[in-house]
């Protein structure tokens, strides 16, 4: 039976399922797949795996796990809404799928972390990761984006991003740049944002911008934050905004 502790920094694993550890599952590398799923897959597929289908299908229960190289591709390069996570070691990868395969109702076994190697080994390099303060967007791009907000976002989320609504009577949304958006997104690439805003925004009307007014939007958010503008636009390009990641004034 699985036991929990809640600590400081949330629920940690003191046993693991039996049927993992009947499976020769290593615990550790279970745990460490929970850790990343919170991390990495719980926004959309939600912490009980059920997702929020259509948009993002259900981890448990879905039959699709039972292929370990249809995981190792989708986690890495990316599947239709989800993103890619190119900056995941195979090790990491083998953690996750020995999680999202055995958590909840599933019960697929084991994907070792070699498995894994030896499909990473097939599917190319990646490029360098890197950061959003690292100027990877263009002054020009995120005035366009500005202007896009302000359209479809800013009476929900503030003429600031700060998620305070330009209607008093509509509640509050989450904020879109700044110190409180980095604590919330700290980690995670812009191709998960992007791909979650496409998918969920606007609210009334998801999917409804096209790709490019999305990266546009991402761009201004950039600019709000204090991130510096460079000298190439950012692309709607799932693959290429996957290495850029989401991080804190360094």
């Amino acid at each position: 039976m699985l036991k929990l502790v809640v600590g400081v920094l949330g629920l940690t694993f003191v046993n693991a399922p039996i049927s993992v550890a009947q499976q020769g599952i290593d615990p550790v590398l279970y745990e460490q797949g929970q850790q990343l799923y919170q991390e990495n897959c719980a926004l959309c597929h939600q912490d009980s795996g059920v997702g929020d289908p259509p948009r993002f299908p259900a981890l448990s229960g879905n039959d699709q796990l039972g292929d370990p190289a249809r995981i190792v591709r989708s986690i890495h390069s990316g599947r239709r809404r989800m993103p890619p996570f190119p900056r995941l070691t195979a090790e990491e990868i083998s953690s996750l799928a020995n999680y999202v395969r055995n958590a909840w109702a599933n019960d697929f076994g084991g994907v070792s972390t070699g498995d894994v190697a030896a499909v990473l080994e097939g599917l190319g390099e990646t490029g360098p990761m890197t950061s959003i303060w690292d100027g990877v967007y263009t002054e020009a791009q995120a005035t366009v984006g500005q202007a896009v907000y302000s359209g479809a976002c800013g009476i929900c989320h503030g003429r600031r991003l700060n998620g305070a609504p330009e209607d008093p009577d509509m509640r509050s949304t989450p904020p879109l740049a700044r110190a409180r958006f980095l604590r919330v997104w700290d980690g995670r690439s812009l191709a998960t944002l992007f791909e979650y805003t496409r998918a969920t925004m606007p609210e009334d009307n998801p999917s409804s911008l096209t790709d490019q007014e999305y990266v546009d939007v991402i761009a201004h958010m950039l600019t709000v934050g204090g991130m510096p503008a460079g000298d190439d636009e950012l692309q709607p390009d799932p693959r290429s905004l996957a290495r850029v990641v989401i991080r804190p004034q360094p």
